[in-house]
């Protein structure tokens, strides 16, 4: 099967060599946006409300993780950044879950076949090799296929520098305290080196990087046993990237990558919130390429990639798991006559997992989950268009065609009409769209031996949003209102409590999840700006654990002066429902997790065009709460580090 798709691409990649004529060229200073149509068009003529979160205020984040980063944005909330850094990440956009958001590097999905959400783990990247993030919100089925229900968020990583060889450092210690703990040794490493250069057409580029952590617990020790102190779960990572590429001409070029990214983390028992020396070793290995042929008024790219992942988990149940993935898109992007921008392409998924465990009174792993059973294919065609009418009304709508090996073809539109008023120095833009999402059970809720169920459909939605947005001088307003309802939702429900007997099935009843999503972004005077939203989400009640009905981010950044950059962060979460097995009734019961907020200080200078000196403060209040119930989190911690760039 890979063999053949290989082929494939191999031929698609040698058809581009016929491709004529020059580059496409969008020459505007305004702001541009891909995600929302796979074309360059200026913001003003989009219909929607897109995030970009710049190579500068990932500058400005350093020494965070790329959750930590995206967990800023409206509408998204990621459990888990304020806790251990082993702490497993739920995506909460929208009222959602981790199997409703789709994750893409350089414009290819990314995914764990034999994870139950088949989600990617945001946890093995690392954000220093992160050149731009671009997320759009709400059903993008058409374009980015099954998955794409709640957001699309693509992370773009960095190209090559244009010297013949270039080296950057950077290296960051800082403390890793809970509230309680207030140590001041270091206990938290990040370094990373990346070699690149360009010369004759040539690019290449080398990137490692590591994380280190300790003297924090997964789980937190009872408050009510103040002599009870639980050991520390150390977290370890490290990341391996590869890249060389090739510019034959002004209108082609193609590059090949591989990495590996490696995490080792200690964890507790979850289930009874007991000290454990439980351990999780994940890695993936991804390789692929990516070729991009430019001709008048057009373009052609095929970007693949092969992931093999591999998961380990040491504890009283141990189980092994692995997965295979191959995953292509091809797309041919053409305009006409600067008014009609329409994409045409072919996107496949190729999925496969197997796992293991070791039978109560045995000492051995023996199979559990056969790949031979357990894979499925995905190919979906599709077709997109954007209408700018230069008056401005602007409509861009689409249509995907999913044929999926298990569950045959099914059809996802998207309509999305916005209207744009000049201003002398800015617009006025008012959308709306109304987009459907296609979602398959992943291999594991289906071939699970113990919790899976073959019988399981597939999970659909519709999501209707309503916005405005102003854009005027150094001023930018956006505000959304947002409504999803789902059907056949896939839970895991609990059949035979008193045995302990439970499966993944269809919800037959529809949820619906609602919210509003404001977005700022000011120049209150010169080299001061603020930036911040306010999302409001109301979700049903199997959706909301763990999901803040309030939520608030707020920026305040200042140059000081050409060299020296300082900011002022907040984020506030509102109380938040969840839920835990009681071991002393053996039930599941509800609690109140508490309001927070949290100030973060960051201050950046430039020593030099190669040095760049940066320290931070987070919970500066060392502010007490929970993400997770009885799971720690951190308090008042610093960091201090060096960047240099040769």
């Amino acid at each position: 099967m890979y063999k053949k798709l290989w082929l494939c691409g191999a031929l698609l990649c040698t058809g581009l060599s016929y491709s004529q004529a020059t580059n496409e060229k969008i020459e505007s200073l305004d702001e541009v946006v891909l995600i929302d149509s796979k074309t360059e068009i200026k913001r003003e003529n989009s219909g929607k409300v897109v995030t970009r979160i710049t190579a500068q205020e990932i500058e400005r984040s350093s020494g965070q993780s790329i959750p930590e980063v995206i967990n800023r944005v409206s509408g998204i909330e990621i459990n888990g950044t304020r806790s251990n850094d082993g702490q497993n990440l739920g995506y909460y956009v929208r009222g959602g879950r981790n199997r409703q958001v789709v994750i893409m590097v350089d414009g290819v999905q990314v995914n764990d076949a034999s994870s139950i959400a088949n989600d990617f783990d945001l946890r093995l990247l690392p954000l220093d090799q992160v050149a731009g993030i671009e997320i759009i919100k709400g059903a993008s089925s058409t374009l980015y296929g099954s998955g794409a229900a709640t957001a699309v968020i693509n992370i773009t990583t960095k190209e090559p520098g244009n010297k013949v060889i270039g080296l950057q450092l950077q290296s960051t210690l800082g403390t890793n305290n809970s509230q309680q703990n207030k140590d001041l040794s270091i206990a938290r490493f990040d370094n990373a080196v990346a070699v690149s250069g360009r010369a004759s057409g040539f690019d290449y580029q080398v990137n490692f990087s590591n994380r280190y952590s300790e003297k924090m617990s997964a789980v937190k020790s009872d408050s009510t046993n103040e002599d009870e102190e639980f050991k520390d779960d150390p977290f370890n990572k490290y990341n391996l990237y590869s890249r060389i590429g090739y510019r034959i001409n002004e209108k082609l070029k193609f590059h090949f990558f591989g990495n590996y990214d490696k995490f080792n983390s200690s964890f507790d028992d979850a289930f009874m919130y007991q000290d454990a020396d439980n351990n999780l070793e994940s890695s993936q290995f991804r390789t692929g390429s990516r070729w991009e042929a430019n001709y008048t008024n057009g373009s052609f790219i095929f970007s693949d990639s092969y992931t093999v992942l591999n998961r380990e988990v040491t504890s009283a149940y141990p189980v092994k798991y692995d997965s295979k993935v191959y995953a292509f898109d091809a797309h041919n992007k053409f305009i006409f006559n600067q008014i009609f921008h329409t994409v045409i392409g072919v996107n496949g998924v190729l999925s496969e997992f197997n796992s293991y465990g070791i039978p109560y009174g045995e000492t051995n792993f023996v199979q559990t989950a056969n790949a031979d059973e357990a894979n499925f294919d995905i190919i979906d065609p599709y077709v997109n268009m954007v209408y700018i009418s230069g008056w401005g009304f602007n409509f861009n709508t689409g249509a995907r065609l999913n044929i999926h090996s298990e569950y045959g073809s099914h059809l996802v539109y998207n309509i999305n009409p916005s209207y744009t008023h000049a201003l002398s120095e800015g617009y006025l833009k008012a959308l709306a769209s109304y987009g459907t999402a296609y979602i398959t059970p992943s291999l594991y809720q289906l071939y699970d031996p113990v919790y899976g169920n073959p019988d399981l459909k597939p999970e659909s939605s519709g999501t209707l949003e309503l916005g405005m947005e102003l854009d005027w001088k150094d001023f930018r307003i956006s505000g959304v209102y947002f409504e999803r309802k789902t059907q056949n939702f896939v839970d895991f429900v609990t059949i035979d409590a008193e045995n302990f007997l439970s499966q993944y099935r269809n919800i037959d009843e529809n949820f619906t999840a609602r919210g509003v999503e404001v977005e700022l972004r000011a120049e209150i005077l010169p080299d001061l700006d603020l930036t911040g939203n306010y999302t409001y989400t109301k979700a049903a009640e199997r959706f909301a654990l763990r999901i803040p009905t309030h939520k608030v981010n707020a920026v305040l950044g200042y140059q000081i002066n050409d060299d020296i950059f300082s900011s002022l962060t907040y984020q506030f979460n509102d109380e938040r429902s969840d839920s835990f097995f009681n071991s002393e009734n053996f039930q599941n019961e509800m609690v109140l997790l508490k309001s927070y907020g949290i100030l973060n200080y960051f201050l950046s200078y430039r020593v030099n065009e190669n040095i760049r000196v940066f320290a931070g403060v987070d919970n500066i209040t060392n502010e007490s709460y929970e993400e997770i119930y009885r799971f720690t989190t951190r308090g008042r911690n610093g960091r201090i580090g060096l960047a240099l760039n040769f």
